[in-house]
């Protein structure tokens, strides 16, 4: 057999731990086992949890990207384990859970819990300008605003941009990346009847997007490649000019 046909021994390299079991203590176990074409890490933990070790604790849902249920940490790098290839990996792969989001076992953490809050803190609904009235005609909108809606909204919510972030890891009151995102994607909505001054307590100060650091990891770890650098431009310039209205008023009272 050629090296290039040649299968591959993985080792494994996963991080346990069971929160609700006191006997519990968090470690390192270790797992070999053949490579197959176009193996993911998802299919990777299914055949360790059908063959080796039943309890392996890790999320899945659609196995297509869209769910994020799947995020870790792979080689120290945020990922979703549907749409990452043992074959872009080296064959040493250590799996550890998502930082930031509180732990449930294993590989398994609870997004979902901070995101609810996350939406109930920025009111991440339409706040509509009036009833709705389900005879009145549907009201047109710009087609680049409703692209750059569209955009906003192909968020999954996996966390891996939160789990990135330098910021979030040590301020846990930050929006971080994937809330400055719903912020966004509400200013930019017409139908939503606040204005940019009502997002000035929430979106202006160290928990908002001046909080941010630059270094714009989450830009290279998010599975659906949201233009996050031009999100914190546009809340930064709408903010400032917020600011500067603020100020102006005050000034003018």
């Amino acid at each position: 057999m050629s090296e290039a046909t040649k299968t591959r021994r993985l080792r494994f390299e996963i991080f346990r731990y069971n929160p609700q079991d006191p006997a519990s203590k968090p470690h390192v176990e270790h797992f070999e086992l053949d490579e197959t074409p176009y193996m993911s890490l998802f299919l990777a933990l299914n055949q360790i949890r059908e063959h080796d070790d039943p309890s392996l604790q890790f999320d899945f849902a659609c196995r297509s990207a869209v769910c994020g249920s799947c995020g870790m940490m792979v080689n120290g790098r945020p990922a979703l384990a549907c749409r990452t290839q043992t074959s872009d990996l080296p064959t040493v792969i250590r799996l550890y859970p998502l930082p930031v989001f509180k732990l449930i076992g294993d590989l398994s953490v609870d997004t979902g819990s901070w995101f609810r809050a996350l939406a109930e803190h920025v009111e991440g609904w339409v706040h509509e300008r009036a009833l709705f009235d389900e005879n009145a005609p549907e009201e047109r909108m710009n087609d680049d605003v409703a692209q750059a809606i569209y955009a906003a909204d192909r968020c999954i919510e996996c966390g891996c941009c939160i789990a990135a972030c330098g910021v979030a890891n040590v301020n846990g009151d930050f929006a971080g990346p994937a809330g400055l995102n719903r912020v966004a994607r509400f200013m930019l909505d017409p139908r939503d009847r606040r204005e940019d001054a009502d997002w000035f307590d929430i979106v202006a100060n160290e928990d908002g997007v001046f909080g941010c650091l630059g270094m714009m990891a989450c830009h290279d770890v998010c599975p659906k490649e949201l233009p996050l650098l031009e999100v914190y431009g546009f809340l930064r310039r709408k903010m400032l000019a917020a600011g500067l209205g603020v100020g102006t008023a005050a000034r003018s009272g």
